[in-house]
């Protein structure tokens, strides 16, 4: 059994994504958020990371950050060049110190964002 090199790469992609649970994406992007960034910046940093859930979807992650903006986890604005930026909330800030502090809990704390 052969396998073509784009065949080889799907199979570690897909891999790897199955690692990536989402309380662990979660506290990747509001870590990254603690200072203000745009949704381009996010995604550069989510990749350097290694989370590679949004490599073939990046529209997933700006449901995500409207979930958590709505949830008052983030908030945004747009400067002069009709850029979104995104940056945490005290409560945000909140969530994420709890989070960090107690990975048995992390899921529990996390889990409200997502499902608004």
């Amino acid at each position: 059994l052969n396998f073509s090199e784009q065949h080889r790469k799907r199979i570690h992609e897909k891999i790897h994504s199955q690692d990536e649970r989402e309380e662990d994406i979660l506290l990747a992007i509001m870590q990254l958020l603690v200072q203000e960034k745009t949704g381009y910046e996010l995604l550069s940093l989510l990749r350097g990371r290694g989370i590679q859930t949004f490599a073939r979807n990046e529209g997933f992650l700006y449901t995500i950050l409207h979930r958590l903006e709505r949830s008052g986890w983030l908030q945004s604005s747009w400067d002069t060049a009709e850029v979104k930026y995104y940056r945490m909330t005290d409560r945000g800030r909140k969530i994420l110190y709890k989070a960090e502090k107690s990975k048995s809990r992390r899921k529990f704390v996390l889990k409200g964002a997502l499902e608004g």
